[in-house]
């Protein structure tokens, strides 16, 4: 990791004084699995407190393990007691029923490229492109990936490049020539200059 914080250095002084301030890489990956992409759903335009009180009711409702087969067993009218909306119950349901039937085998999914994971994951009602840019960063660790749907991302953007309105999709690409092939890296250094604790 210490080549991508080199590279980034070099290629782009904002970036720079951004890694200084904020200090060490600490990306907190998670497991490239179903429990995963239940839980960027229902953490959907929700507060992240909110969200997460509703996941550990789903994860209880559904016997302590997100599996497939523990999501179906749920009736839906549980699933919605749980805090989820109507849509969100609809949207997991989908997922678990196109993973139970070997539609999306999450064990594969390391080994494709970017485009078809966001193309196999985005069969999915309720997974777009913000959702499946997620997975591959968080989940299957890629490096370089620009979420340019992300609003916190085209926040941090705006701010440390002194832009007067937000960055389109084709700013964000401009920009992130100089980045690449550690888009990713870059991305959550933008993320973490929004924070309090990183003092921008």
């Amino acid at each position: 990791m210490q080549h991508a914080i080199h590279h980034l250095r070099r290629s782009d002084p904002v970036l720079a004084r951004i890694i200084d301030v904020v200090g060490d890489y600490g990306i907190r990956f998670l497991e490239p699995g179903f429990g995963t992409l239940v839980r960027s759903i229902v953490y959907q335009q929700l507060s992240g407190r909110v969200a997460a009180v509703i996941l550990d009711r789903l994860i209880r409702a559904a016997g302590g393990n997100l599996t497939p087969e523990a999501i179906l067993r749920l009736r839906p009218a549980r699933m919605r007691a749980a805090g989820l909306s109507t849509q969100k119950t609809a949207y997991i349901r989908d997922l678990a029923r196109q993973t139970r039937d070997g539609h999306i085998v999450f064990s594969a999914l390391g080994g494709l490229p970017d485009g078809e994971v966001i193309e196999i994951l985005t069969q999915v009602k309720g997974v777009g492109v913000w959702t499946a840019h997620m997975f591959l960063m968080f989940a299957l660790r890629r490096e370089d990936v620009l979420p340019t749907g992300d609003l916190g991302l085209r926040s941090a953007i705006r701010k440390a490049y002194g832009m007067e309105a937000l960055p389109t999709p084709a700013d964000m690409e401009r920009l992130a020539v100089s980045w690449r092939p550690y888009c990713s890296v870059a991305s959550w250094y933008l993320w973490r200059s929004l924070e309090g604790d990183a003092n921008l």
